[in-house]
């Protein structure tokens, strides 16, 4: 029996995982980037705003993380001004081969870039990113948990080192038997390592997620195979996630140096204690092929999941993944802006992408326009639903400017 991380690590991405297969993610789970193509054309008019915040650099970067099959990169150059494009260096950072017929212009690559000015942005990258789980044994104390490949779990050693500082300051157990947390110190490290690669601009993080004042009492780990939930086994039968812990991420940039351990991260970059704007614990993972509506009422949690992880350009033997290429900080925390927690709602209103329907007089003028923009407002519904995908959390770090959805 071994931890968590390194099963899931295994079963995903290790030789015949999970995300190994050849139909990638979109066969599997519909996240916001499937849900319309109002996704990739927010970004793009993020990445705009960026351009002008920068004060339009002669080269601008947008970074894809956990690109998936590059449908999200695909669709935010698409969108783009046609002077924007031209300037744009575009990279989908992903283990999974190149997919055929990419444009060429996409740069596709197992790490993202060392030095980044524009927008790196992470849709659903931070809950592949394996952890290891604890459970509270019946004496109060918090162990690790251990897991077969068939499933089975038996509690481990006490956590201690590191980890038991990140669960102190971020998911404090009580002394209660079963209750369990995920430890996401390789989350705080990961997003650590990929914003101290943006020189200036913009990382964004968008996941499910929660916040150390409404953590799960029994975690959130769980399974899905062919879009339906199931048990997490970690052998390379089903996707195995887990929420992410986003207010102790948005922390890590400025708390952690190489000899720092998260007990230590006293200066953190938000109020840790806030929720996501208010937002209360984010929706379950649900079907791909859902049969509801585009603009389903409240409740109706929309799929997530991307990102197949592959090796693309490296040679075949051990996988690297980029939660593993990424972990440590380059040196001492840098002076940042304030990151900020806000839901995808929240963002996605930002930037002009609400779902009001349009005005019914366009019905009587021009029909096939007001067809059109009832449809566009399905999706945009879709995207910024409450209780759905419009609960998912926003991580949003400026680096050298001001915060562009402010």
């Amino acid at each position: 029996m071994r931890g968590w991380r390194t099963a899931t690590e295994a079963a995903l991405y290790g030789p015949g995982g999970f995300y190994r297969r050849p139909e990638g993610p979109a066969g599997h789970f519909r996240t916001s980037v499937h849900a319309s193509p109002l996704f990739a054309q927010a970004v793009a008019r993020l990445l705009c705003r960026l351009d002008e915040a920068l004060e339009r650099p002669p080269v601008l970067d947008f970074v894809d993380m956990g690109a998936g099959r590059g449908e999200l990169v695909t669709g935010v150059l698409a969108a783009l001004p046609a002077d924007v494009t031209a300037r744009v260096r575009a990279y989908a950072v992903e283990l999974a081969d190149r997919p055929a017929g990419l444009d060429e212009r996409i740069t596709w690559r197992d790490t993202p870039p060392v030095a980044v000015t524009g927008l790196l942005f992470a849709n659903e990258w931070l809950d592949n990113v394996p952890v290891d789980v604890a459970e509270v044994d019946p004496a109060g104390v918090p162990r690790l948990v251990l897991v077969a490949d068939d499933g089975s779990e038996r509690l481990g050693e006490p956590v201690t080192g590191a980890d038991a500082d990140w669960l102190a300051r971020w998911w404090p157990l009580p002394a209660e038997e079963g209750l369990r947390a995920e430890i996401g110190l390789p989350r705080d490290l990961a997003w650590t390592s990929v914003v101290d690669r943006v020189v200036r601009g913009l990382a964004v993080a968008v996941d499910y997620a929660h916040t150390v004042d409404a953590r799960p009492p029994f975690g959130t780990l769980t399974g899905f195979r062919e879009g339906r939930e199931t048990a997490p086994v970690p052998d390379g039968s089903c996707d195995i996630t887990a929420h992410v812990a986003l207010d102790a991420c948005a922390a890590a940039p400025t708390a952690h140096t190489p000899s720092d351990t998260p007990g230590e991260a006293a200066c953190t970059t938000c109020d840790p204690a806030r929720t996501i704007a208010g937002a209360p614990r984010p929706p379950e993972h649900t079907p791909h092929g859902s049969s509801d509506p585009p603009d389903a009422p409240p409740g109706t949690a929309r799929t997530p999941k991307t990102t197949a992880r592959t090796p693309a350009d490296v040679p075949q033997g051990p996988a690297r993944t980029p939660w593993n290429t990424a972990q440590e900080p380059s040196g001492a925390p840098r002076a940042l802006p304030a990151a900020r927690l806000l839901t995808q709602r929240a963002a996605l209103h930002a930037l002009d992408i609400t779902g009001a329907r349009p005005p019914l007089a366009l019905a009587s003028t021009d029909p096939t326009a007001y067809v059109r923009a009832l449809a566009s407002a399905g999706e945009a519904a879709e995207l910024t639903a409450p209780g759905g995908l419009g609960d998912f959390g926003w991580l949003v770090q400026p680096v050298g400017i001001p915060d562009p959805l402010a």
